[in-house]
């Protein structure tokens, strides 16, 4: 089967599965998947039941596609997503993104975990990301354009919605949450750098570093979907102080930071004014 028909398939299966169009579409990171138990009137569909989607196998990643209300919208929510050093595909880990486009979201939220790099930045953090660099070694975008979603050469310099991005910081300054705005670099994993590899991400303008969400955004800029990124800080990847980090340690710090996102995503999610043209 091709990958438009694998699109397909995915689509009609999930859109049997709810009663009316999302407007948000959200990926629940690392340690972040709680943020659905806020969510009213769920309908809960197990990634492992919906034809041709992967299945989740990292730790902090549940694997459900939920359904339903919060703060006001309909929202499909990801809890878990797809990596690619999984051994997934590029196009494998972004089909959701070309799903929740067919079925018709407005609005498109990322978020992750990922390691500081700018000496600005504490464990725990949230920074709104403005802009990101993809190392990762493959494009999502290869092959084939996909021309019912979007143009063969899609434009990357704003990736990330600016109102959207003066409207989080705006949430968070009434929250009293304090929020950094910086550049995401995405590498494929699944190691932590090295320090050289990390001193050539701080000489590059890197501000955080992770293994996700740039396949995701750049389709999501592909099928002009406005996007929004918030990463959620769980170690100092500051190459002179360095203390080796493991996956426990992020889920850790994700879980203790999960109030402050939780607080924050649900209020701008109330906060953002939805339509055709946002």
């Amino acid at each position: 089967m091709n990958y438009i028909g694998k699109i397909d398939k995915a689509y009609n299966y999930i859109k049997r599965m709810i009663p009316q169009r999302p407007q948000i579409g959200i990926v629940l990171g690392t340690g972040l998947g709680t943020l659905a138990n806020c969510i009213e009137n769920q309908i809960i569909i197990d990634y492992k039941d919906i034809p041709e989607f992967p299945v989740s196998t990292v730790v902090g990643h549940e694997g459900r596609l939920i359904y339903g209300d919060l703060e006001g919208k309909k929202v499909l929510a990801m809890q878990g997503r797809f990596h690619y050093y999984e051994g997934y595909t590029m196009k494998e880990v972004t089909l959701p993104i070309r799903v929740m486009k067919k079925l018709g979201i407005y609005m498109l939220l990322l978020s992750n975990a990922c390691g500081g790099l700018n000496t600005a930045f504490s464990a725990g953090d949230i920074m709104i990301i403005r802009d990101h660099i993809n190392l990762m070694g493959d494009n999502p975008l290869l092959g084939a354009n996909l021309s019912e979603f979007g143009p063969r050469f899609p434009d990357m310099s704003q990736v990330y919605d600016p109102e959207l991005i003066q409207l989080c910081n705006n949430v968070g300054s009434k929250l009293n949450i304090k929020l950094h705005k910086g550049v995401y670099t995405a590498i494929s994993g699944p190691y932590y750098l090295s320090k050289a590899e990390l001193r050539m991400l701080i000489l590059m303008g890197s501000d955080t570093v992770g293994m996700s969400t740039v396949p995701e955004a750049i389709v999501a800029r592909h099928c002009g979907i406005k996007t929004i990124g918030l990463s959620c800080i769980t170690d100092m990847a500051l190459p002179d102080t360095l203390v080796p980090p493991s996956h426990e340690e992020v889920v850790r710090v994700a879980e203790l930071t999960k109030p402050h996102f939780v607080n924050l995503v649900k209020e701008f999610i109330k906060e953002v004014k939805l339509g055709e043209n946002l």
